[in-house]
């Protein structure tokens, strides 16, 4: 089937996100990881990615940054095709917190249980059900899924991840919270530890965009041709995503963008319009809720010009 959107159209698209992007001010570098704050902070990138095999790119678009927290949606992608959909939702849960992604409150008052894997108590959940013996094997899985969504070999950043191994305190109470509530699934601090590799590869604005266009394309990877992810399990991650993507903006979000989406603090965003394409953004500085400021005006941008809102009909 041919796609509604003309090479043209997504060239000139693409290019106009970017500058209104670029140009717009505010926000500031997460400060907690080390590394993250010393990212130079004028960055910008945007990239589109179809579900057809295009590619369409402005800017920094070809710089390697951190995928942290929206590496959940892979490792997610990862222990759905494993254990299988309603064994995760039994175990992690599938509901937004309306509470911080760090948050140890909603920990607890969910009785131990995590709500939802995109936030930090569910994606460390998540993580401990990764299938393998060793830490390595559950890591090499993990790895290789990042990968196969990109398609190309990623690889960890040792100075994202020794930043995040050696200020993770908080990450460390959350991991023995679940574990005294029997919701971690292997040793705590194993959990731990593969959750934050997991957050430290390097990816670019590109490779973010063909990782949302395969989960777009019923998990088939347009560039590789892969069938990466088992085509069931693509709603209920983009449902996820919906829902807990942005954390305690995901409302908004979805309010004003409609689409399921997927930040992370290293300033990388995500959304994606099922069957059709993917936008990726990527710039530094975050808002208050940890969402890359310039990445949601280039988002909103292609969204509108696309008109690719769900719920616009």
């Amino acid at each position: 089937m041919s796609s509604p959107y003309t090479t043209e159209l997504l060239t000139d698209t693409v290019k106009q996100a970017h500058e209104k992007a670029r140009n717009q001010t505010g926000g500031a570098n997460a400060s907690y990881i080390p590394y993250l704050a010393s990212v130079d902070e004028d960055l910008c990138g945007v990239a589109i990615a179809t579900a057809d095999g295009r590619l369409f790119e402005a800017g920094d678009s070809r710089y390697e940054f951190a995928i942290e927290s929206i590496s959940k949606v892979f490792t997610l992608a990862t222990v759905m095709d494993s254990i299988g959909s309603e064994a995760l939702r039994e175990k992690v849960g599938a509901n937004p917190t309306g509470m911080p992604f760090n948050s140890v409150i909603a920990v607890e008052l969910a009785k131990g249980k995590p709500m939802s894997p995109l936030v930090n108590a569910g994606a460390i959940a998540t993580a401990s059900l990764v299938p393998g013996d060793t830490a390595d094997e559950r890591w090499d899985r993990i790895l290789k899924t990042q990968s196969a969504f990109a398609g190309r070999q990623l690889s960890l950043s040792e100075e994202v991840n020794l930043s995040e191994q050696t200020t993770n305190f908080h990450n460390r109470a959350i991991a023995w919270l679940l574990y005294s509530a029997g919701t971690c699934y292997s040793d705590p601090m194993e959990a731990l530890d593969i959750y934050t590799r997991q957050c430290s590869t390097l990816i670019t604005a590109v490779d973010l965009a063909i990782m949302g266009a395969t989960l777009a394309n019923h998990g088939v990877n347009p560039a590789t041709q892969e069938q990466v992810l088992h085509p069931d399990n693509t709603a209920h991650i983009l449902a996820e995503m919906m829902m807990e993507g942005l954390y305690t903006a995901s409302g908004d979000f979805a309010y004003t963008v409609g689409l399921p989406g997927k930040s992370g603090v290293g300033g990388g965003l995500l959304a994606i319009a099922p069957g059709k394409l993917a936008i990726a953004g990527f710039a530094p500085p975050l808002d208050g809720n940890g969402n890359s400021v310039r990445g949601q005006v280039a988002v909103r941008a292609v969204a509108k010009r696309l008109r690719l809102n769900l719920f616009q009909g």
